[in-house]
């Protein structure tokens, strides 16, 4: 398991850099009230977005080889990391720190997430995966997409908007590393020609795009905070139940599902201190705040 753990550990490191870039980047560009396809090419005139690409870039990567070793069940779940990851690194692009409070509630995601896995011991690698369960995965999960972006434009802007494309990033984003998990088993069994004509590959690949468009309408649909414990705690959640429904991967049950339910609820409790955090705050609002204010929130200034 070590060098699927290293490769999603990688990724989710690489995740969060971009999710800060991009964040960045959004917040210079026009806002709008729809879904705007024009919003990737403001965007593509802006040099840190396009770091963020490199990142994004970066992660598929390492997520794909990640998928390619070890089972979805494992893989996943650390991009949970992304979200204390992605503070850390907004901490030191605003030239801040996290408080005491903000490495608690890093160490108890991390914890939490420790006590998951260990608990959970996700096993099983299969390779292929008969449609039978396919078609009713990819329905459901379309389904719940289109659900999430009605809900989202009928929402103002603000934190249940950015909630909602969160979690159709997150759904998309499960369903990109399913498929993608396939493909790459494709890719190394049967060849090259035989990865660019299965379905998968030209599926993964739709799922990423429509994932990276929910994304940057999450960025600036509300605040980070919002955005992104909807996608993190989406993501391995959906990813979970695809393990297992599609991959027939399988964890521990009876007496086991008292320390993995420990292990959750610390997650989400990191998750929702980090969400408060002040230094969360200042991010979401850069446009208005220069790095000095952030870092004075951070440091203890109650936050207005």
């Amino acid at each position: 398991m070590l060098l699927p753990v290293l490769f999603a550990l990688g990724a989710a490191l690489s995740n969060a850099l971009a999710t800060v870039l991009q964040r960045k980047a959004a917040l210079t560009v026009p806002k709008s009230e729809g879904l705007r396809v024009g919003l990737i090419l403001d965007l593509l005139r802006r040099p840190v977005w396009l770091v963020g690409i490199v990142a994004v870039i970066t992660a598929g990567v390492c997520q794909a080889v990640a998928l390619a070793t070890g089972p979805i069940t494992v893989v996943q779940p650390l991009f949970v990391l992304e979200l204390p990851l992605a503070l850390v690194i907004a901490a030191v692009l605003l030239q801040g720190r996290l408080s005491r409070t903000g490495w608690l509630a890093v160490a108890t995601v991390v914890v939490g997430l420790g006590v998951v896995l260990f608990a959970a011991s996700p096993a099983g690698n299969r390779t292929q995966v008969p449609m039978t369960h396919w078609i009713p995965a990819v329905a459901v999960c379309v389904a719940a997409i289109a659900a999430l972006v009605v809900a989202a434009l009928r929402r103002p802007e603000g934190r249940g908007r950015a909630a909602c494309f969160g979690l159709a990033t997150a759904i998309s984003y499960a369903m990109t590393a399913a498929l993608m998990k396939t493909s790459m088993h494709t890719l190394d069994d049967e060849g090259i020609t035989a990865f660019f004509t299965t379905w998968q590959t030209y599926g993964f690949a739709l799922f990423g795009v429509c994932a990276l468009f929910f994304l940057e309408n999450a960025m600036q649909s509300g605040p980070l905070v919002a955005s992104q414990p909807a996608l993190t705690l989406g993501d391995a959640c959906v990813s979970l139940a695809l393990g297992i429904t599609v991959y027939a991967e399988y964890v521990r049950t009876g007496w086991w599902l008292v320390p993995q339910l420990l292990g959750a609820t610390l997650i989400a409790a990191g998750v929702l201190a980090l969400s408060r955090l002040p230094l969360a705050r200042a991010l979401a609002s850069e446009e208005k705040e220069q790095p000095g204010e952030g870092t004075a929130a951070d440091a203890g200034t109650p936050a207005p």
